[in-house]
């Protein structure tokens, strides 16, 4: 009698035992947009944290939560491409930070093909992760550019992760040249089309992305929700996919800060807002016996670059590779205050670089997209590095001649806020946001005198702009009057002249509908 009682604990405990280890609380860690954000941001719009982000206080803080956590793993949705760190080492940089960070898996973002698509290709296996895109194809040999998907196990529980681009992130955030020779398929598509193949082999499914509307260039945009660009096409895709349990996103630099569960679906969707200034937190309970999948908790952690030390191990290769390059090390500039950028408002650093442009070209007027302003300036010293972290682009400062009507053209759609507004010097402008697009400017006046319709102005900008990117095809009615000087070495030039910088003060575009409800 006892042996029998004996055995049937036995096989309770057994059963027990079983049922228990099917049940597995795990931890998705997951970043998007780092983009070569090396050191801490001067977070001036936050009361509680002096400063934010810094790669190698992110690997604090990443180590910190997965020692905390049984079972964890940690993805990038894309771009870890951009500055001046990344372009001199062409990628090596960035991947090897990656790797000491210990990522399982990264999905490749539009910045990934800043240097052309084929040393991507080569750099790859630099990777001890898998790197991940299922949807961009070599059209000469019809292969993938990178693998479709990959299986992460870790304590007996599998997830299948699969990485896609979307259709405007490819042919509208890169340039032709970059990407010349590849195709691209239907991300929510492919994204069935492999989580179909694999769903028997995992106990859950994630699916990397980088879609979503173009990231405003703006680094407080956790704080200002009218350039927060949200997920609508993740969420198209959570409610149109079926079998997979989470879509973790990139590209729009959008953050949610708790997770989005598709009404329909159920599929789980987290964004951080870019830059290493968050990290994304995402718990599940998986049950490897019967393959189901629920959400348990999930929020956005901040990186206090105080409470969280740079890790040694990053900090490390980031001085060793500056070390390679000692001309980065170069002061150029004392900034008195931190230059800040705004994406759909004038901006300090905005009518800086504008003041510099117009300087260097001796134009009547200097115009600059806001998506090129692509970091801002901390207070105290600026590098060489720094700069070309500001502008990385190779490009020449050209001076466009335009009638006082075409002028008015320019500034017209640049209040539409196409890619956010058009950073001026020489301009002060008054303005009606409230009105109809294309009728939203009032007053327009070089220095103190109204502009003239038929007067002719000179107008420096930059080599893109004045081939009509980003929509200002008006430069392209008007004459080029000089496009010889290197944008980058004007730039470097006027910081040195000028050494310690006080910031120009905000009162060049002035929105009237603002000021009065002010008042009201």
């Amino acid at each position: 009698m006892v042996k029998f009682l004996l055995i049937y604990l036995l096989i309770i405990s057994s059963f027990l035992n079983t049922n228990e280890s099917s049940n597995k609380e795990i931890v998705i860690l997951h970043t998007n947009d780092i983009e070569s954000v090396y050191e801490p941001i001067q977070a001036v719009w936050r009361d509680d944290i002096e400063l934010i982000g810094g790669i190698s206080h992110l690997a604090t803080l990443i180590d910190n939560v997965r020692t905390s956590e049984e079972i964890s793993f940690l993805v990038d949705a894309g771009d870890i491409y951009t500055g001046a760190l990344s372009k001199k080492t062409r990628g090596k940089l960035p991947f090897d930070l990656y790797n000491a960070m210990g990522y399982d898996a990264l999905n490749i973002g539009n910045h990934e093909f800043e240097y052309n698509w084929e040393p991507l290709v080569e750099i790859i296996p630099r990777a001890n992760f898998p790197v991940l895109n299922a949807n961009i194809f070599i059209e000469k040999t019809g292969e993938l550019i990178a693998r479709p998907f990959t299986v992460l196990e870790k304590s007996g529980v599998k997830i299948g992760v699969i990485g896609v681009m979307g259709i405007d992130a490819f042919y509208n955030t890169m340039a032709p040249f970059h990407r010349t020779g590849l195709s691209i398929k239907d991300p929510t598509e492919t994204a069935q089309y492999w989580a179909d193949k694999i769903r028997d082999d995992v106990d859950m499914i994630v699916v990397l992305t980088h879609q979503n509307k173009t990231a405003p260039m703006q680094t407080n945009k956790e704080s200002d929700p009218s350039v927060q660009r949200g997920f609508d096409e993740d969420y198209q895709m959570a409610g149109e996919l079926r079998g997979v349990d989470a879509i973790f996103g990139g590209h729009s630099d959008n953050g949610l800060l708790q997770p989005v569960k598709h009404p329909e679906t159920g599929t789980m969707i987290g964004l951080t807002f870019g830059q290493g200034m968050h990290l994304g937190y995402t718990k599940f309970r998986v049950d490897t016996k019967e393959h189901k999948v629920s959400f348990l908790e999930g929020y956005l952690i901040p990186v206090d670059s105080t409470k969280y030390p740079a890790a040694q191990r990053t900090s490390k290769l980031i001085n060793q590779y500056r070390g390679q390059y000692p001309e980065l090390l170069e002061v150029i500039a004392n900034m008195k205050q931190p230059a800040m950028r705004k994406y759909n408002q004038e901006s300090t650093i905005g009518n800086l670089l504008t003041d510099f442009m117009r300087s260097a070209s001796s134009s009547d007027i200097a115009f600059l997209n806001s998506g090129a302003i692509r970091a801002d300036l901390n207070a105290g010293s600026v590098t060489l590095e720094q700069l070309i972290n500001v502008y990385p682009f190779p490009d020449n400062l050209t001076v466009v001649e335009l009638s006082g009507k075409q002028v008015r053209e320019l500034i017209e759609y640049s209040l539409t806020l196409p890619y956010g507004v058009g950073q001026l010097s020489g301009l002060k402008i008054q303005f009606d946001s409230t009105q109809p697009k294309m009728q939203r400017l009032v007053s327009i006046q070089l220095g103190n005198t109204e502009l003239v319709d038929t007067q002719k102005y000179t107008v420096s900008t930059s080599a893109y702009v004045a081939k009509g990117g980003d929509g200002y095809t008006v430069f392209t009615k008007g004459r080029i009057i000089d496009d010889n000087q290197d944008m980058p070495n004007a730039l470097y030039q006027n910081f040195k002249n000028v050494f310690d910088i006080d910031l120009p003060s905000i009162d060049r575009q002035i929105d009237l509908s603002k000021i009065t409800s002010a008042t009201r």
